[in-house]
Formats: C-alpha cells, sequence, structure tokens
C-alpha cells in the first residue's frame, strides 16, 4: 500500500468520524455557555452527546462575544443549554437566530436567584457591615452552578432535554442521570461537613461569585468588587479596615479578573492572594477543593 493510498483512508476516516462543524458523528450535537456546564452534560449524556462550550477556558461570561466559527457550528447544534450569564443578555437571541430548528434551554428556570453581593461598605454610623445587602439596580446573580443543591435543578432540565431530542436513549440518559444526582448529594454532604459549626463566618473575595455556595452552607462572602468594578480608593480603605479587624488573611480571586486591587488589599494586612475559580472543568472535585480552601480562610 502506497503512501498515498494510506493518506486517503486516514482522511476518509476523519471526516467520517467528524462533521464539519467539529462535532463528532453519531452524537447529539450540544453548546452550552460555559465550561461547568459541559461537566453536567456530559455526565448525563456521556458517549452519546458532543458538547462545545461558548465561554471559552480563561475568558469572562460577562463580557463574552461568539466567534464566527461558534456562530457557524451552531448551525448543526441540535440543543443549546443557556444558564443565565452575562452575555447572553446580549447574544441569546442572535444564538437562538442562527438555527430555527436548535432548541434553547434556560437551564436556569425554576430557580429562585438572590441580589448579587454588595461590597463591605460603612454604613456612616462607624459600624461596618458585610455583604448582607444587595448590589442594587436589579442586579441578579447568576453563578447557579456553584451551588450543589442548584445543579440537581439544572441537571433535570438537562435531562428532560435530552430525552426529548433522542427518545431511544432515553433510560440510558436517565441512569446517568441518577448517578449524577448521586454524585452531587455526596459532595453536598462533603460541604456540610466541612462547613459544619461555620455558620455567619466570612471569606473576602474580590468578585461575588460564591453567593450561592455561601447560602448553601452558612458562610458569608465579603466582595472587593463594586458593581463589577475595582473600588476607588475611599472603598478600597475601608475594605482594607474591615479585613484588620475582623482578622482576614486570605483574598480570593478567580482567573478571569485581575488581581490588582485583591494584592493591594492583601499586602496591607499581611495576607495572601489565593485562587478560586468558578469556571472550573472538573466541577465536582473543583467545589470540593474550593470548600477546604475557604474553611481554612474562615474568620
Amino acid at each position: 500500500m502506497t503512501v498515498r493510498v494510506v493518506i486517503q483512508l486516514l482522511f476518509i476516516l476523519f471526516t467520517v468520524g467528524v462533521s464539519q462543524s467539529g462535532f463528532a458523528a453519531d452524537t447529539v450535537p450540544v453548546f452550552v455557555s460555559i465550561v461547568p456546564q459541559k461537566y453536567f452534560v456530559q455526565k448525563i449524556g456521556k458517549g452519546l452527546v458532543d458538547v462545545q462550550v461558548m465561554v471559552q477556558p480563561g475568558a469572562s461570561p460577562h463580557t463574552y462575544e461568539p466567534k464566527p466559527g461558534q456562530m457557524t457550528a451552531l448551525s448543526k447544534t441540535r440543543i443549546y443549554f443557556a444558564i443565565g450569564v452575562s452575555f447572553e443578555q446580549v447574544w441569546l437571541d442572535k444564538i437562538a437566530a442562527t438555527n430555527p430548528h436548535m432548541k434553547v434551554v434556560r437551564t436556569d428556570q425554576g430557580i429562585e436567584k438572590i441580589p448579587m453581593a454588595a461590597h463591605h461598605h460603612d454604613d456612616g454610623d462607624g459600624e461596618h457591615e458585610g455583604n448582607t445587602e444587595p448590589v442594587g439596580h436589579g442586579i441578579l446573580d447568576p453563578h447557579i452552578w456553584l451551588s450543589p443543591p442548584l445543579v440537581k435543578i439544572q441537571a433535570r432540565s438537562i435531562l428532560n432535554a435530552l430525552q426529548a431530542i433522542d427518545p431511544d436513549h432515553r433510560s440510558v440518559y436517565e441512569a446517568n442521570f441518577n448517578a449524577f444526582i448521586a454524585e452531587i448529594t455526596a459532595l453536598d454532604l462533603d460541604l456540610q461537613h466541612i462547613f459544619n459549626g461555620q455558620v455567619g463566618l466570612r471569606f473576602m473575595v474580590f468578585h461575588p461569585a460564591w453567593g450561592y455556595f455561601a447560602q448553601a452552607y452558612g458562610i458569608q462572602q465579603v466582595p472587593i468588587e463594586v458593581e463589577g468594578k475595582d473600588p476607588k480608593p475611599s472603598q478600597l480603605k475601608e475594605v482594607i479596615e474591615h479585613a484588620r479587624e475582623n482578622g482576614i488573611g486570605v483574598i480570593f480571586v478567580q482567573p478571569q479578573f485581575s488581581a490588582k486591587s485583591a494584592k493591594v488589599v492583601a499586602r496591607e494586612i499581611g495576607g495572601h492572594v489565593v485562587y478560586a475559580d468558578p469556571l472550573a472543568g472538573d466541577w465536582l472535585e473543583n467545589l470540593r477543593e474550593v470548600g477546604r480552601k475557604f474553611k481554612a480562610a474562615l474568620r
């Protein structure tokens, strides 16, 4: 067999296995908004689905703009799983319009969202408060994937959509879903154990992504960021004073945001910066690890 023939055979095998859209053949082509959703869909769909992610690793779902190639790939997509992140407010209608046959599933339906946490502030009479008040302007927290109990709701939406689009594998999806729910329950119990006796204690973050996580386990996040922006010098001073008064020595940041302000606070309080990624690919192990980090930093 000549080299030319071998190359031709390899090309045929490749083109049979992968469509021009980038999806594998003989699978349900699916798009999700963020990386953790890929974890959820793969847990339920396993080898029956091919999942592409809109917001690429390292990018922020608050400001992301889809690439031309992604918009093209949507023409072959059967399901788009939305989750309510900021970029969807601008792009979801455009995404849906690229493919009238694509089903758009809003996995945040049925979830009661909480207001985004406010940064620490001076209430005017000398007493400091944490993040018990909303930012305002009607901003609701989109980070619902960081609460195990809420992920169970999202998983049910994913299951229903996959069963509807691919009824021949209904029982397979159901079995995978049940196994995933068992894993989430085990994680939830682990985190409850980690935070047992820690109710009301606080951890400091730059971006307030962990509100649902904190709510689930009775702890509080104290944000540095002010409505998506770095704090002004006077606001930063208040944050530093609050951290000193409460013995906070760890500032949590995420890779998608600048750590500049967090590093200033850490330097002033003699503390340090620790990364906690809300968009990590291995959702389950990431939450378990983040839980341990928060526990070690609680004050």
